[in-house]
């Protein structure tokens, strides 16, 4: 019995003991919220219009419905991105933890299994090559793997597990913002390249930036989410957290 309620207690989500730190002294979460909204005022609109010509993923030959799949993983993800702001955000979940459990339904079930399933289909007929292709088909089942296990943790009540999850899923959510920067890194690296290492094909220029971008993006976030967690310390929590 004692067992059973250390296990409790050392999987809810409430800190025992442990005062905690008002919003204000969290200094990245206002400079995160603010760089997801930028990100998306800059990449939601060309989708928004509902017009294939404004598209930045050119439509693959023998897929019509290419451009309103996109679409649909644009949007979703961009519920993910905004939703997962809040989620990560240990004032917020503290202080509303009913609507930290709302928002974190909207988040997995409006947010990423959506986007992820509708990026895997994208994905596996990008016109950036197979490096990429493989690239993003394996980002969007691990994002949703990721997000899954989180979900059943913590109706399982594993709460820790769950925050570790979570914290998974949120690194590959971002990692889109990640790969915007790296992308006009490896151009401005490799484009000098272009009549030597790629025998002045542009394709294959082309395909090698993608692919670089696409597969250091997201396996980064995922590094560092891994590097943070296996460097936090264990925390003990109570048990006064209704189960979700």
């Amino acid at each position: 019995m004692a067992l059973e309620t250390d296990r409790s207690q050392a999987d809810s989500p409430v800190r025992q003991g442990v005062p905690g730190r008002a919003w204000w002294r969290r200094p990245w979460v206002l400079p995160l919220g603010v760089v997801a909204v930028a990100f998306l005022c800059y990449s939601l609109p060309p989708y928004l219009a509902l017009d294939p010509a404004g598209s930045r993923v050119p439509a693959p030959q023998g897929f019509a419905a290419h451009y309103f799949v996109l679409v649909g993983h644009v949007l979703f993800g961009s519920v993910a991105m905004l939703t997962c702001c809040l989620q990560i955000w240990p004032w917020f979940r503290r202080r509303y933890p009913l609507a930290h459990r709302r928002i974190g339904r909207v988040y997995v079930f409006a947010g990423v299994v959506p986007s992820a399933l509708l990026a895997i289909t994208v994905g596996s007929v990008s016109p950036f090559g197979p490096v990429t292709v493989v690239s993003d088909v394996l980002l969007g089942v691990v994002w949703l793997g990721c997000t899954t296990a989180g979900w059943r943790a913590v109706r399982q009540r594993r709460f820790a597990d769950h925050r570790r999850w979570m914290i998974r899923s949120f690194a590959l959510t971002m990692s889109i913002i990640v790969n915007r920067i790296v992308g006009p890194l490896a151009a401005a690296i490799l484009a000098p390249r272009l009549a030597t290492t790629f025998d002045g094909s542009e394709v294959a220029l082309g395909q090698s930036i993608a692919g670089l971008s696409a597969w250091t993006s997201w396996v980064l976030v995922l590094l560092v989410a891994q590097w943070w967690l296996d460097r936090k310390p264990a925390r003990k929590v109570s048990a006064s957290v209704p189960a979700r």
